[in-house]
């Protein structure tokens, strides 16, 4: 099993690459025929997690111990009888959406962000979750949250620092970016500089939608965000945020985001065309680097579709590892990158919608 993964979750399973003398290899396939809206890996613990929606049935969480061979199914997390949506509707699980192991000197701990904005915490390795207090009863919640692309807002992006565990910053779809520098015991948010033309006041302090957020490992401080209303980079742990976006060019509205690991300067992402027309730009599909913190963009294309093009790529469908980087589009199609994003190859056609794109090494 020893070298470089890819973790592919899709609407009808999840799929696994692997990349063996400079090319990728279809690995195998689990969960056929079933939502698989994110997966990842878990390093500390040689881990793979899946979120799996089987529709009627609801939401599981399976984990893998042994590369993918066989699977456990993990006992979902379950909102507090006490938790409203409003106050004439309980909050129940609608969907796990992302997964996040926590630092390397908390080996038992794991996230869950969900739909309808409960983030869920376990210290035993995922065999038992409980949600987070002070986040759901933050008093910005019930007034600013709401829902966009679902019914109910959702926790989309969780970063550990990796130099400091206990500081944990989120994105909310819809309600924007919060900050916690005590594990989890309060929040704080942090919004400024977003301005969101769809609020009845732009400059809110809470409320904006954030498609994806990340940040680069090696300066954690700096931060990358993917919103509605454009491109945003912050290099003060998200107390100021500036908008990069492209005025006239394409990188100025998508879904992901991806940070250099090393170079805080570098940044990646798959344009769509505007928030009407989720399509690619032009019809034409490519992926725009920033080398210089969003002064400036370049627009790769060499592999990609360049007419009657209609992929867009979801929030957590696009990855980075080093100079590798990978993405699956709504339409099914699948792309990877070994240049840093200048050439891309296309790993196969006509897949399920993907739903997330994971980098993993053994």
């Amino acid at each position: 099993m020893a070298g470089r993964h890819l973790l592919v979750g899709t609407r009808k399973g999840l799929l696994q690459f692997i990349l063996r003398d400079g090319a990728w290899y279809f690995d195998w396939l689990a969960f056929e025929g079933i939502q698989v809206p994110y997966a990842c890996f878990d390093a500390r613990s040689q881990t793979i997690w899946a979120s799996v929606d089987h529709g009627h049935w609801g939401q599981k969480l399976h984990r893998s111990k042994d590369f993918g061979k066989t699977w456990q199914e993990i006992e979902v997390p379950k909102y507090p009888e006490d938790a409203r949506l409003k106050e004439d509707k309980p909050a129940a699980l609608d969907l796990i959406w992302v997964i996040e192991p926590g630092g390397v000197d908390e080996p038992e701990r794991l996230y869950l962000g969900t739909n309808p904005g409960g983030l869920f915490v376990s210290d035993d390795g995922g065999d038992t979750f409980t949600m987070n207090a002070p986040l759901w009863n933050d008093p910005s919640r019930e007034p600013f949250w709401f829902g966009a692309g679902k019914d109910s807002p959702g926790i989309c992006s969780i970063l550990v620092n990796p130099k400091n565990a206990k500081h944990l910053t989120i994105a909310v779809s819809v309600g924007g970016v919060y900050a916690s520098f005590d594990g989890g015991l309060s929040w704080e948010g942090r919004n400024r500089g977003i301005s969101s033309e769809f609020l009845p006041d732009p400059n809110s302090e809470f409320g904006h939608d954030p498609h994806f957020m990340t940040h680069c490992p090696a300066q954690p401080e700096v931060l990358w965000q993917q919103n509605h209303v454009g491109i945003y980079r912050s290099t003060d742990a998200g107390k100021n945020w500036q908008d990069i976006s492209e005025k006239e060019g394409p990188a100025r509205f998508g879904w992901p985001i991806c940070a250099c690991e090393t170079n805080p300067e570098v940044a990646w992402v798959v344009p769509a065309q505007s928030d009407m027309s989720r399509v690619a730009v032009g019809g034409a599909l490519c992926v725009s680097r920033t080398e210089d913190g969003g002064k400036s963009w370049q627009h790769f294309r060499q592999g990609l579709p360049q007419t009657h093009c209609y992929d867009i790529v979801y929030r957590h469908a696009f990855d980075n590892d080093v100079e590798h980087l990978a993405f699956g589009s709504t339409t099914g199609n699948l792309f990877a990158s070994g240049d840093g994003g200048e050439c891309w190859s296309t790993l196969g056609n006509y897949f399920p919608p993907v739903y997330s794109v994971r980098f993993y090494q053994t």
